[in-house]
């Protein structure tokens, strides 16, 4: 049984987005060949987070999870310091070196959005050398601020702090990594032409994947207190995870769509709701709304309902099973890849899909059957250009009252256990190949 550590800061019962990969590929480790081990940082460390004790239930029970502690951000708060690398880095980094001196690892993953945590990758691979593998869910570098001229989430100072160290570090820990997997196609070539001797077979893409089991645990658990108010008669149109002001244009399509149609059927119109959940990452009660002002601007904000702040990841499943309709917006960036698209698909209920017309969320829906998909493009297209369509199709011609017929072969490539084979597959290549 070959050895694999695996760096997740956050991490269950710690409710986010770059833990999921993780938590999904545990169960299927062990039969793939891998025993895992997974660093992370205790859960009342993690500031803002959202603990979900049910998380802790979708994984072996012998799972290794070392948990390390560093500085509470009760301590920086007030210096304006909330950065969880910023408090725990040195943490995670003398735990590692300790596990790593005394246990014979074969791989290291690294699996998480707190890239700064990347950089341990060289320093193991040149103390211990064991080789290591990078996990892309977003752009270590992002030029999608800079060359949009869009405010970044946490404001520009500190993005451009994040982003300095990003552009001294990133070249000397790809050099040192033996495989890099990324949720999208656009990463990989994005890197080569920021890195021209990165060899292309090195980055490999496997998106997120979806786990029936957890959409079946989330119908057994409803939450104790329900921000949708299923059953009163209204159409429910559900949108779950993070918004931006990357997504205004996908936000503008569909309120604009839905404006015009209230202006013709004004009687049909007043059973719709859209209930956003989960749409920013910032704390309470620091947390701010994306979806209601663009809502106001097209004039349908009393049909609008959103939950600014992080719900628990089996309630925002909960919501996804019950709705009469579901929404899936993309961001103006091409290369975002949301990994929300895989739950909303297994879902199994209709799907309005809007996004970048080179968004793979598009070909993922599509592939599956669900015709009301619309792609827009960021430069060439006006603001609220595919509203008319989504207008007749899913309001008009009620496409929100249809379920797509599906394919559920297709969906079978997208579980977790055939992601976490591919990510399998990967290590024990990585293994044969030197580092650059």
């Amino acid at each position: 049984m070959k050895q694999l550590l695996i760096v997740s800061p956050h991490f269950a019962p710690v409710n986010a987005p770059d833990m999921q990969r993780v938590r999904m590929a545990l169960p299927f480790l062990d039969e793939l060949g891998w025993s895992a081990t997974v660093l992370a940082v205790a859960p009342d460390l993690v500031e803002g987070a959202v603990i979900e004790p049910l998380l802790e239930h979708t994984y072996p029970s012998q799972t290794r999870v070392i948990r390390v502690r560093g500085i509470s951000p009760k301590v920086t708060r007030w210096l304006g310091v909330g950065n969880l690398w910023w408090r725990c880095g040195r943490a995670l980094r003398r735990a590692g070196d300790a596990l790593l001196a005394r246990e014979k690892f074969d791989l290291v993953f690294f699996s998480t959005t707190q890239f700064d945590s990347f950089t341990l990758g060289p320093r193991w691979r040149r103390r211990f050398g064991v080789p290591f593998v990078l996990d892309y869910q977003d752009p270590w570098v992002n030029d999608y601020y800079r060359e949009t001229h869009t405010r970044p989430p946490g404001g520009s100072f500190k993005f451009w702090l994040s982003q300095y160290t990003a552009r001294r570090s990133e070249g000397a820990v790809l050099k040192s990594a033996s495989s890099i997997v990324a949720v999208s196609a656009a990463y990989g070539p994005a890197l080569g032409r920021r890195y021209p001797w990165l060899t292309p077979h090195l980055v490999k893409t496997i998106p997120f994947g979806a786990s029936r089991t957890d959409l079946e645990l989330a119908r057994r658990h409803p939450p104790r207190h329900c921000l949708v108010p299923f059953g009163d008669g209204r159409i429910h149109h559900v949108y779950t995870g993070r918004c931006g002001p990357d997504m205004t244009m996908a936000l503008t399509n569909l309120f604009r769509a839905f404006a015009e149609f209230r202006q013709t059927h004004p009687t049909e119109a007043r059973a719709h709701h859209f209930h956003f959940i989960g749409t920013d990452y910032a704390p309470p009660p620091l947390g701010r709304f994306w979806a209601l002002p663009i809502a106001g601007q097209e004039g349908v904000r009393e049909h609008v309902s959103e939950h600014c702040y992080r719900v628990p990841y089996f309630e925002a499943l909960h919501y996804l099973t019950r709705a009469d309709a579901l929404i899936v917006l993309g961001s103006n960036d091409p290369t975002y890849s949301a990994s929300k698209i895989f739950p909303n698909l297994f879902a199994g209920r209709p799907l309005l899909t809007i996004a970048h017309k080179e968004s793979a969320m598009l070909t993922f829906a599509r592939g599956q059957g669900h015709r009301c998909s619309y792609g827009f493009g960021a430069d060439g297209d006006p603001p609220g250009s595919m509203a008319p369509q989504i207008r007749q199709e899913w309001f008009v011609e009620q496409g929100f009252a249809r379920l797509a017929p599906g394919a559920p072969e297709k969906l079978d490539a997208h579980t977790a256990k055939t992601m976490t084979r591919e990510l399998t597959d990967l290590f024990d290549e990585a293994l044969t190949r030197p580092c650059n």
